[in-house]
């Protein structure tokens, strides 16, 4: 049983190749194709930060091909 109540859980703001974002906890392993983004904070914090870096829901890929086609 852990001693922890999710008001005091750390989080890590996560990003994969596409540049989308996630919430990872941070006594986990961030898993294989994402990184961590910052420093762990709580859950509000950086569901905050998200809303800060994350102003386009289009993955990296899309936003790519559209801005060539587009040319």
């Amino acid at each position: 049983m852990s001693d922890t109540t999710p008001h005091d859980e750390l989080y890590h703001v996560v990003r994969n190749h596409e540049e989308q974002y996630s919430l990872w906890r941070a006594d986990r392993e961030v898993p294989k194709g994402w990184d961590t983004v910052g420093g762990s904070a709580p859950k509000e914090k950086c569901l905050s930060r998200i809303e800060e870096l994350w102003t386009d829901m289009r993955p990296l890929s899309l936003r790519t091909f559209m801005k060539v086609n587009d040319e």
